[in-house]
Protein backbone atom coordinates (compact mmCIF):
# COMPACT_ATOMS: atom_id res chain seq x y z
CA UNK A 1 0.00 0.00 0.00
CA UNK A 2 2.98 2.30 0.53
CA UNK A 3 4.42 1.55 -2.81
CA UNK A 4 1.01 2.64 -4.14
CA UNK A 5 0.49 5.78 -2.84
CA UNK A 6 4.82 6.83 -3.30
CA UNK A 7 3.53 5.89 -6.86
CA UNK A 8 0.25 7.92 -6.96
CA UNK A 9 2.58 10.93 -5.66
CA UNK A 10 5.69 10.57 -7.89
CA UNK A 11 2.79 10.31 -10.77
CA UNK A 12 0.76 13.40 -9.39
CA UNK A 13 4.27 15.33 -9.09
CA UNK A 14 4.95 14.26 -12.30
CA UNK A 15 1.82 15.61 -13.94
CA UNK A 16 2.18 18.85 -11.75
CA UNK A 17 5.64 19.82 -13.30
CA UNK A 18 4.24 18.67 -17.12
CA UNK A 19 1.35 21.22 -16.52
CA UNK A 20 3.43 23.97 -15.26
CA UNK A 21 5.95 23.61 -18.09
CA UNK A 22 3.46 23.53 -20.46
CA UNK A 23 2.51 26.82 -18.71
CA UNK A 24 5.79 28.04 -18.70
CA UNK A 25 6.39 27.39 -22.59
CA UNK A 26 3.15 29.19 -23.55
CA UNK A 27 4.68 32.22 -22.59
CA UNK A 28 6.40 34.99 -24.54
CA UNK A 29 5.21 34.00 -27.80
CA UNK A 30 6.18 37.03 -29.12
CA UNK A 31 9.07 39.34 -28.02
CA UNK A 32 8.12 40.25 -24.12
CA UNK A 33 8.25 44.29 -23.51
CA UNK A 34 8.65 46.82 -20.98
CA UNK A 35 10.08 48.45 -18.75
CA UNK A 36 13.26 47.98 -16.82
CA UNK A 37 14.74 49.87 -14.19
CA UNK A 38 18.18 49.61 -14.48
CA UNK A 39 19.23 52.01 -17.82
CA UNK A 40 17.97 55.10 -16.10
CA UNK A 41 17.85 54.56 -12.15
CA UNK A 42 20.91 51.89 -11.80
CA UNK A 43 20.54 51.13 -7.90
CA UNK A 44 19.09 54.48 -6.87
CA UNK A 45 15.50 52.92 -6.46
CA UNK A 46 12.66 52.54 -4.31
CA UNK A 47 9.17 52.34 -4.08
CA UNK A 48 7.53 55.64 -5.01
CA UNK A 49 9.48 55.12 -8.04
CA UNK A 50 8.29 52.32 -8.87
CA UNK A 51 5.16 53.03 -8.35
CA UNK A 52 5.15 56.43 -10.37
CA UNK A 53 6.61 54.24 -13.05
CA UNK A 54 3.51 51.46 -12.93
CA UNK A 55 1.31 54.70 -13.26
CA UNK A 56 3.13 56.64 -15.72
CA UNK A 57 3.38 53.54 -18.41
CA UNK A 58 -0.85 53.79 -18.37
CA UNK A 59 -0.98 57.42 -18.46
CA UNK A 60 1.65 57.63 -21.36
CA UNK A 61 0.17 54.80 -23.07
CA UNK A 62 2.91 52.70 -23.22
CA UNK A 63 1.36 49.94 -21.65
CA UNK A 64 -1.60 50.34 -24.30
CA UNK A 65 1.07 49.89 -26.97
CA UNK A 66 2.22 46.75 -25.37
CA UNK A 67 4.54 47.86 -22.58
CA UNK A 68 3.74 45.44 -20.44
CA UNK A 69 6.31 43.85 -17.79
CA UNK A 70 7.25 46.41 -15.47
CA UNK A 71 11.16 44.99 -13.97
CA UNK A 72 12.78 45.77 -10.72
CA UNK A 73 16.59 45.38 -11.08
CA UNK A 74 19.35 44.84 -9.10
CA UNK A 75 19.76 46.92 -5.54
CA UNK A 76 15.86 45.90 -4.25
CA UNK A 77 17.11 43.04 -1.85
CA UNK A 78 19.86 43.53 0.86
CA UNK A 79 19.93 40.39 2.96
CA UNK A 80 18.61 36.68 3.79
CA UNK A 81 17.27 36.32 7.04
CA UNK A 82 17.85 33.62 9.77
CA UNK A 83 15.85 31.03 7.32
CA UNK A 84 17.65 32.23 3.99
CA UNK A 85 14.57 34.10 2.79
CA UNK A 86 15.53 37.02 0.41
CA UNK A 87 14.69 40.69 2.10
CA UNK A 88 13.85 43.73 0.63
CA UNK A 89 15.57 46.56 1.56
CA UNK A 90 13.05 48.25 4.33
CA UNK A 91 13.78 51.86 3.95
CA UNK A 92 13.03 52.01 -0.11
CA UNK A 93 10.60 49.64 0.02
CA UNK A 94 8.68 50.30 3.52
CA UNK A 95 5.34 48.63 1.93
CA UNK A 96 7.02 45.05 0.83
CA UNK A 97 7.19 43.25 -2.89
CA UNK A 98 4.06 41.62 -2.61
CA UNK A 99 2.23 44.82 -1.79
CA UNK A 100 4.34 46.62 -4.71
CA UNK A 101 3.39 43.88 -6.69
CA UNK A 102 -0.33 43.98 -6.04
CA UNK A 103 -0.11 47.51 -7.44
CA UNK A 104 1.33 46.73 -10.17
CA UNK A 105 -0.65 44.47 -11.23
CA UNK A 106 -3.98 46.80 -10.45
CA UNK A 107 -2.53 48.96 -12.98
CA UNK A 108 -3.28 45.90 -15.62
CA UNK A 109 0.81 45.53 -15.54
CA UNK A 110 3.26 42.29 -15.11
CA UNK A 111 5.26 42.57 -12.09
CA UNK A 112 9.35 41.39 -13.07
CA UNK A 113 12.05 41.05 -10.60
CA UNK A 114 16.28 40.54 -10.49
CA UNK A 115 18.14 38.07 -9.07
CA UNK A 116 21.99 36.54 -10.12
CA UNK A 117 23.08 32.86 -10.67
CA UNK A 118 25.97 33.51 -8.27
CA UNK A 119 26.63 33.62 -4.69
CA UNK A 120 26.24 37.87 -5.43
CA UNK A 121 24.30 40.19 -7.52
CA UNK A 122 27.08 42.23 -9.73
CA UNK A 123 26.06 45.39 -7.26
CA UNK A 124 27.40 42.65 -4.13
CA UNK A 125 23.51 42.36 -3.24
CA UNK A 126 22.73 38.10 -2.38
CA UNK A 127 22.56 36.37 -5.34
CA UNK A 128 20.27 33.09 -5.70
CA UNK A 129 23.37 30.49 -5.76
CA UNK A 130 22.09 27.76 -3.36
CA UNK A 131 18.77 29.45 -2.77
CA UNK A 132 16.98 28.65 -5.96
CA UNK A 133 14.17 26.90 -4.77
CA UNK A 134 13.30 29.04 -1.82
CA UNK A 135 13.75 32.19 -3.88
CA UNK A 136 11.18 31.47 -6.66
CA UNK A 137 8.86 30.05 -4.10
CA UNK A 138 8.69 33.56 -2.67
CA UNK A 139 9.08 34.87 -6.09
CA UNK A 140 5.62 33.13 -6.54
CA UNK A 141 4.60 34.07 -3.29
CA UNK A 142 4.68 37.87 -4.38
CA UNK A 143 3.39 37.94 -7.79
CA UNK A 144 6.13 37.85 -9.96
CA UNK A 145 5.66 37.19 -13.37
CA UNK A 146 9.15 37.80 -14.52
CA UNK A 147 12.52 36.76 -13.94
CA UNK A 148 15.83 38.42 -15.00
CA UNK A 149 18.68 36.10 -14.00
CA UNK A 150 21.90 37.38 -14.32
CA UNK A 151 25.54 36.03 -14.29
CA UNK A 152 27.71 38.18 -11.59
CA UNK A 153 30.02 36.32 -9.03
CA UNK A 154 29.33 32.98 -10.78
CA UNK A 155 32.93 31.26 -9.98
CA UNK A 156 33.33 28.52 -11.82
CA UNK A 157 29.84 27.29 -12.35
CA UNK A 158 28.29 25.90 -15.38
CA UNK A 159 26.15 28.40 -17.22
CA UNK A 160 23.11 25.87 -18.83
CA UNK A 161 23.47 23.83 -15.55
CA UNK A 162 22.54 27.13 -13.11
CA UNK A 163 20.54 28.17 -15.55
CA UNK A 164 18.35 25.20 -15.63
CA UNK A 165 18.45 25.11 -12.17
CA UNK A 166 16.50 28.16 -11.84
CA UNK A 167 13.89 26.80 -14.53
CA UNK A 168 13.17 24.14 -12.24
CA UNK A 169 12.71 26.12 -9.35
CA UNK A 170 10.07 28.45 -10.87
CA UNK A 171 8.40 25.26 -12.25
CA UNK A 172 8.64 23.98 -8.98
CA UNK A 173 6.97 26.62 -7.34
CA UNK A 174 4.00 26.86 -9.71
CA UNK A 175 4.29 30.78 -11.04
CA UNK A 176 4.85 30.75 -14.48
CA UNK A 177 7.64 33.48 -15.01
CA UNK A 178 8.99 34.50 -18.47
CA UNK A 179 12.63 33.08 -17.41
CA UNK A 180 15.26 35.82 -18.80
CA UNK A 181 18.59 34.67 -18.99
CA UNK A 182 21.38 37.28 -18.58
CA UNK A 183 24.43 35.83 -19.32
CA UNK A 184 25.76 38.55 -21.89
CA UNK A 185 26.36 36.13 -24.41
CA UNK A 186 29.44 34.28 -22.87
CA UNK A 187 28.46 30.57 -23.59
CA UNK A 188 26.64 31.33 -26.64
CA UNK A 189 23.37 31.02 -24.79
CA UNK A 190 21.30 30.76 -28.41
CA UNK A 191 23.12 27.59 -28.68
CA UNK A 192 21.36 25.95 -25.34
CA UNK A 193 18.85 28.05 -23.93
CA UNK A 194 15.35 27.45 -25.86
CA UNK A 195 14.40 24.80 -23.52
CA UNK A 196 15.90 27.00 -20.71
CA UNK A 197 14.25 30.30 -20.71
CA UNK A 198 12.13 32.54 -22.95
CA UNK A 199 15.02 35.01 -23.86
CA UNK A 200 18.84 35.22 -23.61
CA UNK A 201 21.11 38.73 -23.54
CA UNK A 202 23.38 38.25 -26.61
CA UNK A 203 25.62 40.87 -26.06
CA UNK A 204 27.25 42.45 -23.32
CA UNK A 205 25.30 45.59 -21.72
CA UNK A 206 23.96 48.46 -23.96
CA UNK A 207 25.77 51.58 -23.52
CA UNK A 208 24.03 54.77 -23.74
CA UNK A 209 25.44 55.77 -27.31
CA UNK A 210 25.43 55.09 -31.16
CA UNK A 211 29.13 53.95 -32.16
CA UNK A 212 31.29 53.17 -28.85
CA UNK A 213 32.23 50.35 -26.61
CA UNK A 214 34.30 50.51 -23.52
CA UNK A 215 37.12 48.68 -21.75
CA UNK A 216 34.55 46.29 -19.80
CA UNK A 217 32.60 45.21 -23.05
CA UNK A 218 29.62 47.14 -22.71
CA UNK A 219 28.68 48.29 -26.65
CA UNK A 220 26.53 50.70 -28.12
CA UNK A 221 23.86 50.56 -30.76
CA UNK A 222 25.63 49.40 -33.35
CA UNK A 223 28.21 47.23 -31.98
CA UNK A 224 25.23 45.21 -30.70
CA UNK A 225 23.61 45.16 -34.43
CA UNK A 226 26.98 44.17 -35.75
CA UNK A 227 26.63 41.07 -33.00
CA UNK A 228 23.32 39.88 -34.28
CA UNK A 229 24.56 39.17 -37.89
CA UNK A 230 25.20 35.89 -37.30
CA UNK A 231 22.78 34.45 -34.38
CA UNK A 232 18.75 35.24 -36.16
CA UNK A 233 18.66 31.52 -36.51
CA UNK A 234 18.21 30.79 -32.81
CA UNK A 235 15.28 33.04 -32.24
CA UNK A 236 11.88 32.28 -32.62
CA UNK A 237 8.02 31.97 -30.77
CA UNK A 238 8.97 31.25 -27.00
CA UNK A 239 12.93 32.31 -27.24
CA UNK A 240 14.56 34.86 -28.83
CA UNK A 241 17.87 36.33 -28.72
CA UNK A 242 17.54 39.82 -26.31
CA UNK A 243 19.91 42.97 -27.65
CA UNK A 244 19.52 44.34 -24.33
CA UNK A 245 17.26 47.20 -23.16
CA UNK A 246 16.86 50.22 -25.05
CA UNK A 247 18.44 53.80 -24.34
CA UNK A 248 15.82 55.55 -26.00
CA UNK A 249 14.73 59.12 -24.11
CA UNK A 250 17.95 58.24 -22.19
CA UNK A 251 19.51 62.24 -23.46
CA UNK A 252 22.58 60.97 -25.32
CA UNK A 253 21.20 59.36 -28.85
CA UNK A 254 19.66 61.92 -31.45
CA UNK A 255 16.16 61.26 -32.65
CA UNK A 256 17.22 59.49 -35.92
CA UNK A 257 19.78 57.60 -33.63
CA UNK A 258 16.86 56.19 -31.56
CA UNK A 259 14.35 55.72 -34.52
CA UNK A 260 17.16 53.36 -36.17
CA UNK A 261 17.43 52.12 -32.02
CA UNK A 262 14.13 50.75 -32.15
CA UNK A 263 14.17 49.80 -35.57
CA UNK A 264 16.78 47.07 -35.94
CA UNK A 265 15.84 45.74 -32.38
CA UNK A 266 11.96 44.78 -33.80
CA UNK A 267 13.80 43.72 -37.05
CA UNK A 268 15.72 41.26 -34.85
CA UNK A 269 12.44 40.66 -32.55
CA UNK A 270 14.01 41.00 -30.08
CA UNK A 271 12.60 42.06 -26.38
CA UNK A 272 11.62 45.89 -26.29
CA UNK A 273 12.27 47.28 -22.45
CA UNK A 274 12.12 50.66 -22.07
CA UNK A 275 15.25 51.91 -19.92
CA UNK A 276 14.38 55.60 -19.33
CA UNK A 277 12.61 57.69 -16.78
CA UNK A 278 8.82 57.03 -18.66
CA UNK A 279 7.38 59.76 -15.82
CA UNK A 280 9.44 62.35 -17.40
CA UNK A 281 9.09 62.00 -21.28
CA UNK A 282 9.10 64.32 -24.20
CA UNK A 283 6.35 64.10 -26.84
CA UNK A 284 8.74 62.83 -29.16
CA UNK A 285 10.46 60.30 -27.17
CA UNK A 286 6.60 58.92 -26.53
CA UNK A 287 6.01 58.75 -30.22
CA UNK A 288 8.84 56.93 -30.86
CA UNK A 289 8.67 54.14 -27.61
CA UNK A 290 4.85 53.99 -29.14
CA UNK A 291 5.00 53.87 -32.95
CA UNK A 292 2.60 50.83 -33.35
CA UNK A 293 3.27 50.19 -36.85
CA UNK A 294 7.39 49.42 -35.73
CA UNK A 295 6.61 47.30 -32.69
CA UNK A 296 4.11 45.34 -35.08
CA UNK A 297 7.41 44.48 -36.99
CA UNK A 298 8.81 43.42 -33.84
CA UNK A 299 5.65 41.11 -32.56
CA UNK A 300 5.34 39.29 -35.42
CA UNK A 301 3.77 36.30 -35.01
CA UNK A 302 6.39 34.67 -37.41
CA UNK A 303 9.16 35.91 -34.95
CA UNK A 304 11.98 35.39 -38.00
CA UNK A 305 15.01 37.93 -37.14
CA UNK A 306 16.01 39.42 -40.02
CA UNK A 307 19.23 39.16 -41.83
CA UNK A 308 21.62 41.64 -43.44
CA UNK A 309 20.53 41.56 -47.28
CA UNK A 310 23.16 44.62 -48.28
CA UNK A 311 25.96 46.33 -47.21
CA UNK A 312 27.60 49.46 -49.47
CA UNK A 313 29.64 51.19 -47.29
CA UNK A 314 27.94 53.02 -44.35
CA UNK A 315 24.81 51.90 -45.98
CA UNK A 316 23.08 48.60 -44.41
CA UNK A 317 19.76 46.93 -45.95
CA UNK A 318 18.53 44.21 -43.20
CA UNK A 319 15.43 42.25 -44.67
CA UNK A 320 13.02 40.29 -42.33
CA UNK A 321 9.98 38.10 -43.27
CA UNK A 322 6.72 38.67 -41.77
CA UNK A 323 3.26 37.08 -41.45
CA UNK A 324 0.56 37.10 -44.64
CA UNK A 325 3.57 37.12 -46.96
CA UNK A 326 4.79 40.47 -46.13
CA UNK A 327 8.29 41.59 -45.64
CA UNK A 328 9.96 44.57 -43.77
CA UNK A 329 12.95 46.28 -45.02
CA UNK A 330 15.26 48.58 -42.52
CA UNK A 331 17.93 51.16 -44.43
CA UNK A 332 20.14 52.77 -42.26
CA UNK A 333 22.79 55.05 -42.47
CA UNK A 334 26.08 53.85 -40.13
CA UNK A 335 28.15 56.97 -40.95
CA UNK A 336 28.87 60.52 -40.69
CA UNK A 337 27.76 61.43 -44.27
CA UNK A 338 24.70 61.54 -45.90
CA UNK A 339 23.81 58.55 -48.67
CA UNK A 340 21.51 57.97 -50.91
CA UNK A 341 19.13 54.74 -51.35
CA UNK A 342 18.37 53.62 -54.83
CA UNK A 343 17.40 50.28 -54.79
CA UNK A 344 15.30 47.46 -56.76
CA UNK A 345 13.34 45.65 -53.67
CA UNK A 346 12.27 43.20 -57.34
CA UNK A 347 14.25 40.31 -55.84
CA UNK A 348 14.72 37.02 -54.61
CA UNK A 349 15.71 36.88 -50.84
CA UNK A 350 16.63 33.06 -49.89
CA UNK A 351 13.28 31.72 -50.21
CA UNK A 352 10.94 34.24 -50.31
CA UNK A 353 10.68 36.25 -53.67
CA UNK A 354 9.04 39.39 -53.80
CA UNK A 355 7.38 40.56 -57.38
CA UNK A 356 6.50 44.35 -58.38
CA UNK A 357 3.45 44.47 -56.68
CA UNK A 358 3.96 45.16 -53.59
CA UNK A 359 3.04 48.59 -51.71
CA UNK A 360 5.63 50.31 -49.88
CA UNK A 361 4.57 51.75 -46.45
CA UNK A 362 6.77 53.86 -44.62
CA UNK A 363 7.02 52.72 -41.00
CA UNK A 364 8.08 56.17 -39.39
CA UNK A 365 5.94 58.39 -41.38
CA UNK A 366 3.11 56.39 -41.35
CA UNK A 367 2.43 56.52 -45.03
CA UNK A 368 2.68 54.68 -48.54
CA UNK A 369 5.68 55.80 -50.57
CA UNK A 370 5.41 53.44 -53.96
CA UNK A 371 5.55 50.32 -55.21
CA UNK A 372 7.83 48.16 -55.71
CA UNK A 373 7.41 47.85 -59.77
CA UNK A 374 10.07 51.19 -58.86
CA UNK A 375 13.32 51.70 -57.44
CA UNK A 376 13.10 52.63 -54.03
CA UNK A 377 14.63 55.99 -53.48
CA UNK A 378 15.65 58.87 -51.22
CA UNK A 379 18.83 60.09 -49.20
CA UNK A 380 19.46 58.97 -45.73
CA UNK A 381 21.17 61.69 -43.62
CA UNK A 382 23.98 60.45 -40.26
CA UNK A 383 22.47 57.53 -38.74
CA UNK A 384 19.35 58.24 -40.43
CA UNK A 385 16.81 55.03 -40.89
CA UNK A 386 14.12 54.60 -43.23
CA UNK A 387 12.05 51.74 -42.30
CA UNK A 388 9.25 49.92 -44.57
CA UNK A 389 6.53 47.24 -45.00
CA UNK A 390 5.91 45.66 -47.85
CA UNK A 391 2.12 44.40 -48.50
CA UNK A 392 -0.80 43.69 -51.07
Amino acid sequence: MKRYLALLAIIAMLSQNLLYSQKFQSLARTPPMGWNSWNKFGCDINEKIIREVADAMVTTGLRDGGYSYLVIDDCWQVARDSSGTIVADPQRFPSGMKSLGDYIHSKGLKFGIYSDAGTATCQGRPGSRGYEFQDARIYASWGVDYLKYDWCNHGKQNSEASYTTMRDAIFKAGRPMVFSICEWGTTKPWEWAKDIGHLWRSTEDIINCFDCNNYWGGNGVVQIIDLFKDIGSYTGPGHWNDADMLEIGNGVLTPAEERLHLSMWAMFSSPLMAGNDIRNMSRETIEILTNKEVIAIDQDSLGISAIRWMKYGDLEIWFKPLSKGEFAFCFFNRGSQPVTVNEDLKTTIRKYSIDGAFRIRDLWKHQDIGLTSENIKGTLLPHDVLMVRLYK
